[in-house]
């Protein structure tokens, strides 16, 4: 197969060759054009770097004739060389104006050799015929083989003929070096994503994987480095434009960085002409937040985004076991910039996280497709889809965000395109791994680093000590009756509690729990002098948390609330009944739970069908001596 494209590839050649230059460029555009309708693909990576590179500074009509230019430019500029076979070399220069060539000499000048810092510019393949005739020395290219063998060696055959030394890659770079060291130019495409063994450096202030290269010929031969490029001009002619040279820092770092903003000056002389249809800015598969590599990142301030969309889940106790996967991802590229997408009843939630930059809150009854629009409009370069639904990974999808990451499951696998697996249950060990494990692992395959434990939640800050405590009891849970523990038990643990030491009291909860509420405050003897404020259903999520931050402890169910007083730090006392701990207890340390163990369960059901055991066989006593404890440690150790 690769013998026949060679072979059609000559006779296109030969073709071309003998038709007219302006004939053949002309034709060449209007493909090209017309190709920016058709490849919806490449299209769209266009647009998608233009945005990056340009943003607000052009206008999307200037970002579109530009994107549209590209196409139909490129397309010319591969038929012009085509056609331009057949013509010897030295007859080119007829075809190209010539600015600033006296930077090249003056570079020349002391001996050492020149770095010609080249891109994807214009007539790159021109450009290489064009230099042996031109320059005053020995000439040479960094080189990429190509996939076919036999296009490869017809190409190092004709440059060969020329005059033009190449230099592979993959043999490494001594002959280049000697080159320079004889005073010749060597040049080096330095545009391109250099995957792990690139630096990371900003381009156009967005982080790229950038070969240093460039910097470390320069620095080791003390060659100088000279910017070129071979720009479009109308009608079948080019402008080969020389720079000054570049005076480069001493490190390699800080030199490709400085390269990398003469690449963008040179980009922005003529845009259109610059190869937008590579993915330059590409997003690493599958670590992408750590993109340090085997060289580090090099970044500055101002830089563009790494825009990361997450997409919460549904209920406060789960959002709240995502938190250490956040935590982990905000530890590690410096660009990273989270986005937290959520129900509107999280939302207040979210913005009291500080790990994250954003909250993008969907409307009530919010659609796929207006959920869809919504998140197009963000141009995240990556999602992290936390639910297991179908509908969140359809959103992502059809918001078109390049990277979708999330677990397998529920039918969705095809519109990710990072799949985790989840992890086999058939083991005991890793049946009961908490929850918070698979958002962890999650994180983990992405490149963010394993927290341990002690790092899941923030540390509190410390609330004044004063004789009169504040507890804050939860007597409900949305998930069901099977997780909610006797009123009347809270009732006695209150007054046990009370009688031991001063305590304020806060009910607290959502505004179905009003029941549980007033049954507690109904079973509280009179006359003890107990006073419990009773705040459920009158709280927002941001009161709420407020609310939390007052207290000392937390007694309550299995709960959301309960995951919230953990991530602030507030000790928990938590009665389990049909769920387990050890797959959903509070996050951190310094929380007691408290479950009587029973045949039928954990059965993880709403409502219990039997004897309600598990919850029953908690005792006020029990509860009441675990939160005196946990008021005070010192008296109770």
């Amino acid at each position: 197969m690769n013998r026949l494209t060679y072979l059609f590839a000559r006779a296109v050649w030969a073709v071309l060759g003998r038709l007219p230059l302006r004939v053949v460029i002309a034709t060449a555009r209007l493909a090209g054009g017309v190709g920016w309708y058709f490849a919806a693909h490449y299209r769209r990576l266009v647009r998608r770097n233009l945005d990056t590179a340009f943003g607000a500074e052009y206008s999307p009509e200037q970002k579109e004739r530009i994107g549209r230019e590209h196409f139909a430019g490129m397309a010319g500029n591969i038929a012009a060389g085509a056609c331009l076979s057949q013509v010897p070399a030295g007859e080119l220069q007829k075809l190209v104006d010539v600015e600033g060539f006296e930077h090249l000499i003056n570079a020349l000048s002391s001996g050492k050799g020149v770095v010609a810092l080249l891109g994807h510019l214009g007539n790159w393949e021109l450009l290489a015929r064009l230099t042996p005739q031109m320059f005053p020395c020995e000439c040479g290219s960094v080189y990429q083989s190509l996939s076919n063998e036999h296009i490869d060696a017809w190409i190092r055959r004709t440059r060969a003929t020329e005059g033009l030394h190449l230099f592979q890659r993959k043999e490494g770079f001594h002959s280049a070096m000697e080159l320079l060291r004889k005073g010749g130019v060597v040049g080096v495409l330095a545009d391109q994503h250099a995957g792990d063994s690139g630096l990371w450096c900003p381009l156009f202030n967005r982080l790229a994987s950038t070969s240093p290269l460039v910097a470390t010929m320069a620095l080791r031969t003390g060659a100088a480095v000279v910017g070129i490029a071979l720009y479009t001009s109308p009608k079948g002619r080019w402008r080969l434009v020389f720079r000054p040279a570049i005076a480069l820092p001493k490190e390699t770092a800080a030199a490709t960085a400085k390269l990398n903003l003469e690449l963008e000056a040179m980009i922005r002389q003529q845009p259109s002409d610059w190869l937008w249809s590579h993915n330059r800015w590409k997003t690493p598969y599958p670590r992408f937040l750590s993109i340090g590599g085997k060289r580090g990142i090099l970044s500055d301030q101002g830089l563009t985004p790494f825009r990361l969309m997450v997409r919460s889940v549904n209920w406060l106790g789960d959002a709240v076991m995502t938190l250490p996967a956040i935590r982990a991802m905000k530890r590690t590229r410096p660009d990273l910039q989270i986005t937290v997408v959520c129900q509107s009843k999280l939302a207040g939630f979210w913005r009291a996280v500080p790990e994250v930059d954003r909250v993008l809150s969907l409307p009530p009854k919010c659609g796929i497709l207006a959920a869809a629009a919504l998140l197009r409009a963000e141009n995240f370069d990556a999602a992290v889809v936390l639910p297991n639904s179908l509908r969140t990974g359809l959103e992502a999808w059809l918001a078109g965000i390049p990277r979708r990451v999330g677990y397998r499951g529920h039918f969705r696998a095809a519109l990710l395109n990072q799949v985790l697996e989840k992890p086999s249950v058939s083991s005991a060990p890793v049946a009961l791994r908490h929850q918070v494990h698979s958002y962890l692992d999650l994180a983990e395959s992405m490149g963010a680093p394993r927290l341990e434990p002690e790092e899941w939640v923030a540390p509190r800050v410390g609330r004044s000590v004063s004789q009169v405590r504040r507890v804050a009891v939860c007597p409900g849970a949305e998930f069901g009756g099977a997780k909610r523990w006797l009123p009347e038990r809270f009732a006695e643990v209150i007054e046990r509690v009370s009688e031991a030491q001063a305590v304020e009291w806060v009910l607290v909860g959502v505004a179905k729990d009003a029941a549980a509420g007033a049954a507690i405050e109904a079973a509280l003897p009179a006359g003890k002098g107990i006073v419990v404020d009773n705040q459920i259903g009158r709280t927002t999520l941001e009161e709420l948390l407020e609310c939390l931050r007052g207290c000392d402890t937390l007694l309550t169910n299995d709960t959301g609330t309960m995951h919230l007083a953990a991530m602030l730090g507030v000790p928990v006392v938590a009665i389990f009944g049909s769920t387990e701990p050890r797959l959903t207890g509070p996050l951190g340390v310094g929380h007691t739970v408290l479950q009587h163990r029973v045949p039928c369960g954990p059965c993880f059901q709403r409502e219990c069908h039997l004897d309600f055991a598990c919850m029953k066989g908690v005792h006020a006593s029990e509860v009441a001596q675990a939160l005196l404890t946990t008021l005070n440690p010192e008296r109770y150790d």
